[in-house]
């Protein structure tokens, strides 16, 4: 009886074993990206815009 569980135990072990060989360490992760040239543009030009409304609201 305890030789069923035993070779039932082994044939799971062996089958995760197998699967981990098989599929290999995880991918590294993606590189951080960097903030490009566009997102700084549409930065400047939101605070482009902020300081043109704070002068105009200024000279009323």
């Amino acid at each position: 009886m305890a030789n069923k569980y035993l070779k039932t135990i082994l044939f799971f072990a062996f089958i995760l074993v197998s699967e981990l060989a098989i599929a290999g360490p995880p991918p590294p992760p993606p590189p951080v990206l960097p903030i490009d040239g566009g997102i700084l543009g549409l930065f400047a030009l939101a605070i482009g815009f902020a300081i043109k409304k704070i002068h105009d609201h200024s000279k009323k």
